[in-house]
C-alpha cells in the first residue's frame, strides 16, 4: 500500500474536455512516480473536489500528501481558497503530512517550456 500521493490541482469547467490536459499531466506524473497514487481534482464545476482527493487518498493509504495547483500563478483562488480547503484537510488528517506547494506556472522550468514553444523553439 502505497503512503505517498499526489493531486494536481486545477481549477475546473463546465466543457469535460477542459480536463483533459490536466488528465494527461496525471499521467505523465504517473509514469515519473509508479510508487505514487496520482490523481486530479478540481476546484468547482468538475469532480472530484479536493476534499474528495484527499479523503480518497487517505483511504486507499496515503500519508504524504502532495497537493499540485496547475494554475499560472498564485492568483485569488490560490492565495485564498485553496489555503484553507488545504488546512481544513490537514484537521481532518492530522496524522498525515498534507503539503501545497506553489503553483506550476511559477517553476522555472515550466516558464522556460512556455517560452520555448511560444517562441516555436
Amino acid at each position: 500500500m502505497t503512503q505517498d500521493a499526489i493531486v494536481l490541482f486545477a481549477h475546473g469547467a463546465r466543457d469535460p474536455e477542459w480536463a483533459k490536459p490536466a488528465r494527461r499531466v496525471a499521467a505523465e506524473v504517473q509514469g515519473l512516480r509508479p510508487d505514487a497514487q496520482v490523481t486530479v481534482a478540481f476546484l468547482e464545476l468538475m469532480e472530484p473536489t479536493l476534499a474528495d482527493a484527499v479523503e480518497a487518498a487517505v483511504a486507499a493509504g496515503a500519508r504524504n500528501l502532495r497537493i499540485v495547483p496547475l494554475f499560472l500563478a498564485q492568483g485569488g483562488h490560490l492565495k485564498r481558497d485553496v489555503p484553507a480547503l488545504v488546512e481544513a484537510a490537514r484537521a481532518r488528517h492530522p496524522d498525515c503530512r498534507i503539503e501545497l506547494v506553489a503553483a506550476v506556472g511559477e517553476d522555472d522550468g515550466v516558464v522556460r517550456a512556455m517560452a520555448a514553444y511560444s517562441a516555436g523553439a
